[in-house]
């Protein structure tokens, strides 16, 4: 029996935004529920080859199995999260946003279900999106991947799926935004994590990163 498993607060870095950790427990239990309801064959998951296929020529935004790595990355959600806020200086905003495509996505496409195999990409993936739509500076996307876990080319090939897969609506309205934002402040306060959202504003880079190594995190790869 799976058990559904929430980020320990006591664990997090206080200097990572809240919103990040319910973005990671909502997401946890949607991967656990979904991975049960698959072992017990009440669903068919799309991801019947679990192999990324990223064949040249193929139509793009017809191909929901392109997130599904061979297998699961070491890393959890809440840790991925925390270093992708860490590394790429995304600004709060982009993650809700990210996660109003995630849901977007599902919306479109009910038979693509998110599970361990798959979330890490959606996650990096959606986040890049994000981020050129929000931020004044972000990385390229070579960044992304290198932080993320997988190559740059199949970066590009999993924006580029995303973007045919949401028919390229990526604008995302204030009132949608705000409706978001409640959501996961009541999120919040029904796990007793009371501060509200951060709404900051995209953060100029400083550091210099470029010797991070991405088997830091234990995740050499995403395949």
């Amino acid at each position: 029996m799976m058990v559904r498993v929430q980020p320990e607060l006591s664990a997090v870095d206080p200097s990572t935004p809240r919103v990040l950790i319910i973005l990671g427990s909502i997401l946890e239990g949607l991967m656990a529920r979904n991975e049960k309801l698959m072992e017990s064959g009440s669903l068919s998951s799309s991801s019947g080859s679990v192999g990324v296929s990223l064949v040249q020529g193929q139509e793009l935004g017809t191909n929901l199995n392109v997130f599904h790595g061979v297998r699961a990355p070491s890393i959890s959600i809440g840790k991925y999260l925390e270093r992708l806020y860490k590394y790429t200086n995304c600004s709060p905003s982009c993650f809700v946003v990210g996660y109003v495509y995630i849901d977007r996505l599902l919306h479109k496409h009910p038979e693509m279900l998110i599970s361990s195999l798959s979330v890490h990409r959606l996650l990096v993936t959606s986040l890049l999106i994000a981020s050129k739509m929000l931020d004044d500076v972000q990385y390229n996307n070579a960044f992304y991947a290198r932080i993320g876990g997988v190559s740059n080319m199949e970066l590009n090939r999993l924006e580029l799926e995303l973007l045919f897969l949401l028919d390229f609506e990526v604008m995302v309205s204030s009132p949608v935004f705000e409706s978001y934002c409640c959501h996961l402040e009541k999120e919040m306060m029904r796990r007793d994590v009371t501060t509200r959202i951060e709404k900051a504003p995209a953060l100029y880079i400083t550091d210099d990163v470029s010797g991070i190594a991405v088997e830091e995190q234990g995740i050499a790869s995403l395949s």
